[in-house]
């Protein structure tokens, strides 16, 4: 199989923060998603991103990658060291991680022995009752949905159905209880998306806005997880401003909101036409962006 570069995939350092991985994952996301994209392979890329990122935003699986890629190059062949498994495979949650999607060689670092390499990992149920992580979509955990998963009961593979209920949150516990034994505890975990980030019941968007509909006001069609809704846009947007979709977020009593964050989006002054019409904004606007900055009353931290 051949060796995956993650931090190529992203277009990241080595020593890139959590900020500008989550950054770089975002950017390459929106670029690359199946609905909206019309790049070559957008959909295979898209997937290749969403594998990079699992690594790299885990502080865990990142060390343990980290071990590997010094040696490496994007697309050489590789094989895990004979002790890999051993001390990083089976280890936390990479032993229980959704393989669904992602590469052979993900799974062969942190798939573990149970899941083997593209399939569902087979979950033993422990006497603590642990049995494993489900990965779920924005989409699924507000809708609600059904897994099958494979479990060792007497030492034999079992499949089973977990119903995972419409608003479950991420890191919530899911238990599933069986006559003949003990209740199995699934954590969920909401896999990052491209459009929606979920905080606890409320969903967020970023919503780009061209100046003159912030400076005017507007109206627009915003998508929901529950279907696209019109939102107006009051005049005097600021970049940063959030506006509030009430009840439009995850369904739970009552439901969340979903918070729309506007994002001023500048025109290029890259033709004459251009640069003459934000001329004559510079003339005639007596706009001054600086106008009360920097605020009086002194630093806010350290640093000079």
């Amino acid at each position: 199989m051949q060796f995956k570069d993650y931090y190529d995939t992203l277009g990241v350092s080595r020593g890139a923060g959590a900020e500008e991985i989550k950054r770089a994952y975002r950017k390459l996301a929106r670029k690359y998603h199946p609905d909206v994209s019309k790049e070559k392979n957008a959909e295979a890329k898209f997937k290749d991103v969403q594998e990079a990122y699992e690594v790299l935003k885990d502080p865990e699986k990142r060390a343990s990658y980290d071990q590997l890629g010094r040696d490496y190059r994007q697309g050489q062949q590789f094989r895990p060291p004979p002790d890999w498994e051993q001390h990083f495979g089976r280890s936390g949650t990479h032993r229980f991680s959704d393989l669904n999607g992602f590469s052979d060689f993900f799974s062969s670092l942190f798939g573990g022995a149970a899941g083997g390499p593209g399939g569902n990992p087979h979950v033993q149920a422990q006497p603590e009752q642990e049995a494993g992580m489900l990965e779920i979509t924005v989409e699924e955990a507000f809708a609600g949905t059904r897994r099958r998963v494979t479990i060792l009961e007497g030492g034999r593979p079992k499949q089973m159905d977990v119903q995972v209920p419409a608003g479950i949150a991420d890191g919530q516990a899911l238990r599933i209880g069986g006559a003949g034994r003990a209740a199995l505890k699934f954590r969920v975990r909401i896999r990052p998306h491209a459009l929606y980030t979920v905080s606890g019941k409320d969903v967020q968007i970023e919503l780009p806005l061209a100046p003159w509909e912030a400076a005017l006001g507007t109206k627009l069609a915003v998508p929901t997880l529950g279907g696209t809704v019109e939102l107006t846009i009051p005049p005097g947007a600021q970049s940063g401003q959030r506006l509030r979709l009430r009840g439009r977020g995850m369904p739970a009593s009552p439901n969340g909101d979903q918070l729309v964050v506007v994002r001023l989006v500048t025109p290029p002054g890259d033709t004459r036409e251009a640069r003459e019409a934000y001329e004559r904004m510079k003339r005639d606007l007596n706009f001054d962006a600086r106008a009360g900055w920097p605020p009086a009353g002194g630093s806010r931290g350290e640093g000079t």
